[in-house]
Formats: structure tokens, sequence, C-alpha cells
């Protein structure tokens, strides 16, 4: 590393973030006092890392610089920054420190030199920004997925001994677990006999969903309680006939009202309309 020319940047820092701040503005990638003050705490510690870490990237000087970047990369990309403004935040710091390496070099070689390695560096952290705002995106959407889910699975109790859980959506490995666990909890806390299954909102049934379908009801069955499947309509039960899918001993009915008065008789409950 050019030691002398980077670390005279440490000489440069006021100009430095003044043409920073000019250049963020002119490609629409600053949102104000925010970004000033991040600004100031990135360009300190990374001008701080030059200086101390003699060349080294790893040092811990240049760690301290990675996880602040990550913080940075995280709030704008909370702030509503897209990943382009993201990389456009470094692209305008190695910028803006290129003109002042230019302004203050004497020496064509150490300028190519020290324009090298800060292009080395920087562009190393611009790739640092996309994979933390990457990560962040998909914990914010592995995070929906599961509440979702949750929203998608109620038990409700329908009646003293009776629960219904209304299945919206395809069923895979990872929601099925949801839903055995949300009907099962449901069983133990109303000490229900009977759970209805309705899966008249489930678009399609293959011989994976069936499959799911069945340990649900197995399980319902450990717990000791009694399960019904309702919803089935004309295409779904042609469907589960052409792929040869065996529900025998399964209680299905084609509505979930059909389920209910089904659920009555085994309580041997008579529901009787008030003249």
């Amino acid at each position: 590393m050019q030691n002398n020319l980077l670390g005279s940047l440490k000489e440069h820092q006021n100009k430095l973030l003044t043409t920073w701040s000019q250049l963020l503005q002119a490609n629409g990638s600053t949102d104000g006092a925010t970004e000033e003050e991040e600004s100031k705490e990135f360009a300190a510690l990374f001008l701080d890392a030059l200086q101390h870490s003699n060349g080294n990237t790893e040092s811990h000087e240049f760690e301290k610089v990675h996880d602040l970047l990550i913080g940075i990369s995280s709030s704008r990309g909370r702030r509503g920054f897209s990943p382009r403004e993201n990389a456009q935040y470094l692209i305008a710091f190695k910028e803006a420190a290129s003109k002042i390496l230019s302004e203050t070099a004497t020496d064509s070689t150490e300028l190519y030199n020290a324009n090298l390695q800060l292009s080395t560096l920087l562009d190393n952290m611009t790739i640092l920004t996309f994979e933390s705002y990457m990560k962040g995106r998909e914990d914010v959407i592995s995070r929906q997925i599961d509440e979702i889910s949750e929203i998608s699975t109620p038990v409700i109790r329908v009646w003293d001994g009776v629960v219904a859980l209304p299945i919206i959506g395809t069923l895979d490995s990872s929601r099925t677990q949801v839903v055995m666990e949300n009907l099962l909890q449901q069983i133990v806390d109303t000490g229900s006999s009977i759970a209805i299954l309705d899966i008249s909102g489930v678009p399609a049934v293959d011989s994976l969903v069936a499959q799911h379908l069945i340990k649900t009801v197995s399980a319902t069955r450990l717990m000791g309680a009694e399960c019904i499947i309702s919803g089935i309509r004309p295409e779904i039960a042609q469907t589960v006939v052409h792929l040869g899918i065996d529900l025998t001993g399964i209680i299905t009915k084609a509505s979930l009202a059909s389920a209910l008065q089904t659920a009555f008789e085994m309580l041997q409950l008579t529901v009787v309309k008030r003249k």
C-alpha cells in the first residue's frame, strides 16, 4: 500500500466529505441529516484504518469498518434505498477520494498504485453492502412468511369439543408442521375430541399434499381426537381417485357444514331450530 499518499486523505477529510456529499446529491443517493452523520462516521473510521493497518486489509481496523458498513447498509435499506443506491454510496466515496488523490499526488506511479489499492478496498466493501442488503431482505421475507403462515392457519373453536382449521393455499412440509402444531395445541387447550380440516381453500391436491393431510390426521388421532376432512370438491375427489391415494379410514365431507353436522352426530348432539 502507498501509505504516504493514501494517508494524506486524512488531512483532507473535510474536503473529502464535502465532495462525497455533492456526488451523492448529484446521483440522488442521499436523504439528509441521517446520511450526513453516517458518512462522517464511515469516513473517519475508514481513514483511520488506512493509516494504522499497514496495508493489511484483514486487520482489526478494517473489521470495524466492515461492521459499520453493514450497519449503514441495513439502515439505508430500511429507509428505502435500493441495492444500486447502496452501491452508489461507496462508488461516490471512491470517486471523491480519487479526486483528492489526483490533486495531492506528485508522482504518477504513486497515484496509480494508491488508486488501485483504494479501488480494491472499496470494491470489496461494495460487494459487502450487496451481501448485507440481501441478507437483510431475506430475513424480512423469512419473517413475513412465518407471520403469514401463522395467520393463514387459524384454529377455530366452533363448538364445545369441536375445533376447525380452514387451510388456505398450498401445503408444503414446513407449513404442514405449523398446521400440526397449531391444531394439536388447540386440541390440548380446549380438550376437543373432534378436529375438522377444511381444505376448500386448497387450490389442488396432489400426492404430496395428500400425504401431509394423512400425517396431520394421524397426529390428531394420537392425541385422542377424531379428524374430519371437509371441502372435498368434485375436481379434488377425481384427482384423489386418479392418483390412487388411499384415504380409507378418514372421514371426508364435501363441505364444512356437512362436517360439522357429522361432528354433532359423533358427540350425540342435536341442533334444533327454534320456532
